[in-house]
């Protein structure tokens, strides 16, 4: 069953998909389908092989989505709810819609399974599940090499002031990589994993925060010295002590194998001595083996 209720019948895997969210696509290449994806939205960037498939988007005529041919279109709530139209339209051609998007890091496993039985990489999934939890169980090791855990800010959009919701992926990654959460009292905004906070929440436990994060993505478009010049933040100590870092979204907020690079490059970031340029080495090179590309 998708996120909309579909009951989805499976009855030999999909062959000819079409992903218009790029948590999708890399997932879908990570589990080896390559060659089955036909199509994929216009702002994919990773991996580089996705720059050479048909570029789609929601609001483009049905006939557009019907020239490759798909037999499956991945798409998520999002574009469930603001296109019905194309969905609908899909749907009465006989083309099936599936709307997967996880909404916990708990359910990532989940997420991915289903993938699995809709392609038929069910062993593919598995074997990538079994490598996510392996290295998850390999950060907590080096968590315990940690004497003095930091106490980090993580931003979501910097113009307004928001961070995460506890239950997000970022957080989940912040946590993962050793780092103390200083917004763990924020509120989810609207079922999202942001979360409003504000800036005199920030600065109120400004001499205890160790480290501010900022995430960069289309949503937020942060530089180190838009954070350093925030009026206020000087009340900051990260802030005052210029242990301010950004970090792609894309490795933070997805749910994708690649999440464990952005693990340890965080782990780097706060405790070089811990998670050193040898494991986050390590750690990319396992993520661009699952995703097909040669180490580097």
């Amino acid at each position: 069953m998708d996120q909309a209720g579909r009951h989805v019948q499976v009855r030999e895997p999909m062959q000819r998909i079409i992903s218009l969210y790029g948590a999708h696509t890399e997932n879908l290449f990570a589990l080896g389908l390559e060659d089955e994806i036909v199509g994929v939205s216009r702002h994919e960037v990773f991996p580089p092989q996705a720059l050479d498939k048909s570029a789609f988007a929601a609001h483009q005529d049905l006939e557009r989505f019907l020239a490759p041919r798909p037999d499956c279109v991945l798409i998520r709530p999002m574009l469930d709810r603001g296109y019905p139209r194309l969905v609908e339209g899909l749907e009465r051609l006989g083309v099936q819609v599936v709307s997967l998007q996880p909404n916990t890091v708990q359910e990532i496993t989940g997420y991915w399974k289903k993938l699995g039985v809709l392609t038929g990489r069910q062993q593919a999934a598995g074997e990538m599940i079994d490598t996510f939890i392996r290295t998850l169980d390999r950060f907590e090791q080096l968590n315990e090499k940690i004497e003095h855990p930091k106490l980090v800010y993580f931003e979501a959009i910097h113009s307004k002031m928001k961070t995460f919701a506890p239950d997000s992926t970022a957080v989940f990654a912040l946590e993962s990589a050793g780092g103390i959460n200083a917004a763990a009292d924020a509120k989810g905004l609207r079922g999202t994993n942001i979360a409003a906070y504000g800036k005199e929440r920030i600065l109120a436990q400004g001499d205890k925060i160790d480290v501010y994060l900022a995430q960069k993505g289309p949503m937020n478009q942060p530089t180190k010295k838009m954070i350093y010049r925030e009026p206020g933040f000087q009340a900051i100590k990260a802030v005052r002590a210029r242990d301010v870092f950004i970090i792609d979204e894309a490795l933070v907020s997805r749910p994708t194998f690649r999440l464990l690079l952005g693990i340890a490059r965080i782990g780097h970031l706060l405790y070089p001595d811990v998670y050193t340029t040898d494991e986050v080495d390590e750690v990319r090179a396992l993520v661009r083996k699952q995703y097909g590309l040669a180490a580097r």
